[in-house]
């Protein structure tokens, strides 16, 4: 089980601007971390740096003190475009990371169904992706990311386009993950997100800012 992911002085430069600029966070086993900030203030590239998705110019992020890469098992990504194939089904979209870890074909369709359940989506588990709201398809996508129970868990605005009841559903399904002893961070601009976590890093302009008072 990872018991810490900590980034140091990660920096991220598309040509002459930096998107990132020294970044450092430490989350730990248990915790909601939240990454808060102003749109365009780089809370995206810092999940996918976080993730092993992007590498820094400079800088590094080390899981248990391993540099993190795409390859790295324990991380899973909720991402902020869902990321979903649209030509399949939501419960296909959901055991697809399943079968490509090769889980026997019983525990990926009893993992899919839970997880979508858990989401409040069983009545669509065989309908397709394009066929479904925003909000469904949000919420396809962290079904997704909690039935591999990742150690780590990266969800970028994983809230954004839910409903209020939809909204506290996932809040509460991602606190619970990191009850187990997993690690969540969540970037968000929504207050509500950033309140429901044990620990926020704010950015603005790609650099760490103190809270407002």
């Amino acid at each position: 089980m990872i018991s810490e992911i900590r980034a140091e002085d990660v920096v991220v430069s598309i040509g002459p601007r930096t998107i990132l600029d020294r970044v450092g966070l430490l989350a730990q086993a248990g915790e909601v971390v939240g990454v808060t900030g102003p749109s365009g203030s780089g809370k995206t590239t810092l999940m996918m740096v976080l993730a092993g998705l992007q590498a820094p110019d400079r800088g590094r992020v080390l899981l248990d003190g391993r540099p993190v890469s795409p390859r790295s098992e324990p991380v899973g990504i909720i991402l902020q475009n869902h990321g979903l194939v649209s030509i399949l089904t939501a419960a296909e979209n959901v055991a697809l990371p399943l079968q490509a870890r090769r889980l026997p074909a019983a525990e990926a369709e009893a993992r899919t169904r839970a997880a979508l359940h858990a989401v409040g989506l069983d009545e669509v588990a065989e309908h397709l992706c394009e066929d479904l709201s925003g909000g469904q398809r949000q919420r396809v996508g962290v079904a997704r990311a909690l039935a591999a129970d990742p150690e780590l868990l990266i969800a970028d605005e994983p809230t954004s386009e839910l409903a209020a009841e939809a909204r506290h559903l996932v809040l509460g399904l991602l606190r619970e993950h990191a009850s187990r002893g997993r690690i969540v961070i969540v970037a968000s601009h929504d207050q509500e997100v950033v309140d429901a976590c044990d620990r926020c890093l704010r950015l603005i302009d790609g650099r760490p800012a103190p809270d407002p008072d």
